[in-house]
């Protein structure tokens, strides 16, 4: 019998946002999506402030050093706002 494992890897490898939208994608390809709402720094931030990013926390955060805002993962899995 095979048994198939997959590789979960939760730190970020991307980040993108739409006008109502937070999208994140992890190093093992699943997508966080979360309303930008939730994050009033996000929503009120011009789109090239909310394009620089940088990960965080060997890669389980994300921090926008233009909007001084940092997310974990971790929050965004449980669908908390950190």
């Amino acid at each position: 019998m095979t048994i198939s494992a997959v590789a979960i890897d939760a730190r970020v490898s991307g980040v993108r946002t739409t006008d109502t939208t937070l999208i994140v994608t992890l190093r093992d390809g699943r997508e966080i999506r979360a309303p930008l709402s939730w994050f009033p720094r996000l929503a009120q931030a011009q789109p090239d402030a909310r394009a620089k990013w940088e990960p965080a926390a060997a890669g389980h955060g994300i921090h926008w050093p233009l909007l001084d805002e940092d997310l974990s993962i971790e929050g965004l899995l449980r669908g908390a706002e950190d």
